[in-house]
């Protein structure tokens, strides 16, 4: 697994987040933590937002990462797509960080479900546009804008995420790869 290469700022705000939670970590206490002053907090991101922010998505670029890497023999873009999307949703349900946030300060998710995507997401969807578009080269992937497939994925897999605790115990990592992978496949693919 690779691990987030985390700045002393972002360890600090890790660490506060994993013992208070979002709303209760403060920026003088990433600073105290990293033994640095505000001020030092400031200048290198600005406020509280933009280090969490920062934090979130180092913690699910590296997920992304580890799940690329793990599929990279499959022999489809469309299959590794497809797996990295199963594989990330499962580490994520399961990641410590972002289950602390569920658990602690599930209300704060909620604009980057009904109003708005975060930095986070918006790198996740980045990402899944450069892989469709790579899956159309190779014949794969529907022809679908591949930025609108992203973000639909985004959707989907972000619910699944969301309700983890929900559906804990059953199989729904199989059912998320057949979703996917039904949406990607070209019209006139077999089975």
């Amino acid at each position: 697994m690779t691990a987030p290469v985390l700045d002393p700022l972002l360890a600090a705000t890790r660490e506060c987040v994993m013992d208070v939670g979002l709303k209760r970590t403060t920026l003088a206490d990433v600073a105290r933590r990293a033994g640095v002053s505000r001020m030092t907090v400031y200048r290198q991101y600005g406020d509280l937002q933009t280090i969490v922010n920062k934090l979130l998505e180092c913690e699910l670029l590296a997920l992304l990462a580890d799940a690329r890497d793990e599929v990279a023999g499959l022999p489809t873009a469309r299959e590794r797509l497809v797996e990295a999307a199963v594989r990330t949703v499962a580490a994520l349900a399961h990641h410590p960080l972002y289950r602390r946030v569920l658990d602690l300060d599930p209300e704060l998710l909620l604009p980057l479900v009904v109003d708005r995507f975060g930095s986070t997401q918006k790198a996740a969807i980045d990402l899944v546009a450069v892989q469709v578009a790579e899956g159309q080269q190779d014949g794969s992937v529907r022809a679908v804008d591949p930025r609108t497939a992203a973000i639909c994925m985004q959707l989907t897999a972000q619910s699944f995420v969301f309700s983890a605790r929900v559906v804990e115990g059953q199989p729904v990592g199989d059912e998320l790869r057949h979703l996917l992978d039904a949406y990607l496949r070209p019209v006139s693919a077999a089975a």
